[in-house]
């Protein structure tokens, strides 16, 4: 099963992260993959809250629908699923303290389980969620370093 995980650090407090990453409709904004998520119900974001996301990882595209599975003040669980693999992304948020200024420490953990097939390229699989592992950490501290700072607060 590909696996990639990394922690890294924002100014942003946990509470405006954990906001803000709730929402996957925000993985638009940081997710280098991700070309579309639309949020398939209404209301507020809560557990069991879906978002129907497009995304193309080397000229491949897919879709996968993501349900919010949990959510608590420090952390989100989102599972994605489709016919040929189910990502579970998990984020845990921490509150930090980085030279002298509030903020957050996050771990971003996403496992892709494939099926079928779909199994045979896990190798491949590994090596691209790696670069795109690299590429989330970078997009995620650039969206969230800029959050406002009364977000979440």
């Amino acid at each position: 099963m590909p696996s990639v995980e990394r922690t890294f650090s924002t100014t942003a407090p946990r509470a405006a992260v954990v906001e803000y990453l709730a929402d996957f409709g925000h993985a638009e904004e940081w997710d280098p993959g991700t070309e579309r998520c639309t949020r398939e119900d209404d209301g507020p974001v809560r557990v069991g809250s879906s978002w129907h996301n497009e995304s193309k990882i080397a000229g491949v595209s897919t879709e996968l629908t993501y349900t919010l599975t949990e959510l608590t003040d420090s952390r989100i669980v989102l599972v994605g699923k489709n016919d040929t693999a189910t990502s579970t992304e998990t984020i845990t948020v921490a509150d930090a303290t980085q030279d002298g200024a509030r903020g957050s420490t996050i771990t971003y953990q996403n496992d892709v389980e494939l099926n079928g097939a779909a199994k045979l390229a896990s190798p491949v699989v590994k090596v691209l969620f790696e670069k795109l592992g690299n590429d989330t950490e970078n997009k995620l501290v650039e969206v969230l370093d800029a959050l406002p700072a009364s977000r979440g607060a």
